[in-house]
């Protein structure tokens, strides 16, 4: 929650600025609950909400990826939790593989239906492997261990 909440704020500020120069903002006062995904296209435009998309994409990756292979080796919220992001070996990940860990994980969650079934697979993966991995940790050779916790298993 506390990495959703710090992605929403440049998310919030690129909504205002982008619906302000597309001339898209009056859509914002006709949305309301239940309204068909349909109407909230046609309403916004498919470019708006395209540039939308790809902002929170470029900007969750760019977070991601530098505080995960950053000294803190993950974000405020894994640091509040007390988790970090490691290589196999506990060593500090590169922003390559932080950023091969993200998309091999969140950018996959996003597509529809196959996301839904890919976050299903991630979680029970995590639960099940001896080194609670989760898919894209596999994928992208990294762990998620505790603050202060060293290598448990070894290869």
């Amino acid at each position: 929650m506390i990495d959703l909440i710090i992605l929403a704020i440049p998310l919030a500020m690129a909504v205002s600025y982008l619906s302000v120069a597309m001339g898209s903002w009056r859509a914002f006062l006709s949305l309301h609950p239940g309204q068909p995904p349909q109407e909230i296209v046609a309403a916004f435009g498919r470019p708006y909400l395209f540039l939308i998309l790809c902002f929170f994409i470029v900007t969750s990756w760019l977070y991601f990826a530098f505080c995960e292979s950053s000294t803190w080796q993950g974000t405020p919220g894994k640091k509040f939790i007390g988790l970090r992001v490691a290589d196999l070996r506990g060593n500090r990940v590169t922003f390559g593989r932080a950023s091969g860990r993200f998309f091999a994980g969140r950018f996959v969650a996003h597509v529809p239906f196959l996301g839904s079934l890919y976050f299903a697979l991630d979680c029970i993966c995590a639960g099940l492997t001896s080194r609670k991995q989760a898919l894209h940790d596999r994928f992208s050779g990294c762990l998620v261990l505790r603050k202060n916790e060293g290598l448990l298993y070894r290869e």
